[in-house]
């Protein structure tokens, strides 16, 4: 799950991105970067007549036609833009502070969308009127708690359009996969597509892969980890979408003693030890403390997993299209294949 700095240790607090807290994959695994406009071609085309979506929390979106004005959760956005299907408005991380396109905005060009907010507890509700959106599409990692639509403002924002939200929690990957592509379908995306079905068997195979590398080393153990300065934060594996699929297919976890709210363990620094891992997955969000910086700490530096090299990223907040996370599960299942027992 995703994590934020914040003020206070609370669970939406802390799933904020861009904060220093523990459950995520690493932007570096996903390598992302705007690589342009796509052709028309690879447009999706609105399907004709009525459109309906049933999301996440249950709730029933319909209008006369599939929306086409569409504001959405950066990385949300990125996602149906994989499969043609493109956002007028962003809201969520975008653009880091020089400028560039953040890694959750995938493959869409930022300079043609309308940031309505680029970090935690950031949304413009007169910006997004004023672009009458004909629908809202964000992640959910709560349920009924709209990821990055700020609880103050949450009852103007939702009177303004219909509302879908997916979870990105209590699903395993592939579920957060299909909904997604579900969402897509619906908007007229392409499931047929070539570069979808490549995209998709590219996963599957990824898949078989992490699994068999799971199975020849079974004595591994991988930590997911995140830092900040004052605490390292150990992340329980079944309540993200990625790790826990990654559980699934054979991974083997520590498993911390979580926080009353279950995702996480907090440790001090000078407990950082207390498990012991072959593997630490980094959360290098931005926000989050990075080998670089930890290396200063001298119980980050004495770690089994760090002094044998294999700290490898994790990517807290996937973009989920099969596009993106094939290679994720790529990236592990190396990670796993060269990795030693040192633990």
């Amino acid at each position: 799950m995703p994590n934020a700095r914040a003020s206070h240790l609370t669970r939406r607090g802390l799933l904020s991105a861009g904060g220093a807290l523990g459950l995520g994959v690493a932007l570096a695994a996903c390598g992302q970067e705007t690589k342009g406009k796509k052709g028309d071609s690879d447009k999706a085309a609105p399907k004709s007549g009525p459109w309906s979506f049933t999301d996440d929390r249950g709730q029933k979106s319909e209008s006369k036609a599939a929306p086409k004005n569409i504001v959405a959760f950066t990385g949300t956005a990125a996602a149906l833009f994989d499969y043609g299907v493109e956002v007028t408005g962003v809201f969520g991380p975008t653009k880091t502070a020089d400028g560039k396109a953040d890694v959750q905005a995938g493959d869409m060009d930022i300079t043609k969308l309308e940031i309505l907010g680029n970090v935690w507890g950031e949304f413009n509700v007169e910006k997004y009127a004023a672009l009458a959106p004909e629908l809202l599409v964000t992640d959910m990692w709560e349920k009924d708690a709209l990821w990055y639509v700020p609880d103050q403002s949450k009852d103007k924002i939702l009177k303004l359009a219909p509302s879908v939200a997916l979870w990105a929690a209590q699903i395993n990957m592939p579920g957060a996969l299909q909904r997604r592509a579900d969402l897509a379908d619906s908007l007229g995306a392409d499931m047929r597509a070539k570069k979808v079905t490549d995209a998709k068997a590219r996963f599957e195979k990824a898949a078989e892969r992490l699994r068999q590398a799971a199975k020849a080393k079974p004595n591994l153990k991988v930590l997911i980890g995140s830092g900040s300065q004052d605490l390292f934060y150990v992340s329980v594996p079944k309540m993200s979408a990625d790790t826990l699929y990654f559980q699934e297919l054979g991974v083997k976890f520590v498993e911390p003693e979580p926080n009353a709210q279950g995702f996480f363990e907090e440790l001090s620094w000078e407990n950082a030890a207390k498990y012991g891992a072959d593997i630490i997955m980094l959360d290098n969000r931005t926000g989050t403390l990075q080998p670089d910086t930890l290396k200063a700490k001298p119980t980050w530096a004495g770690l089994p997993a760090v002094k044998a090299g294999q700290v490898v990223p994790r990517v807290t907040e996937p973009i989920y299209s099969y596009d993106k996370c094939a290679p994720i599960l790529e990236d592990l299942a190396k990670a796993i294949e060269n990795a030693k027992k040192v633990s």
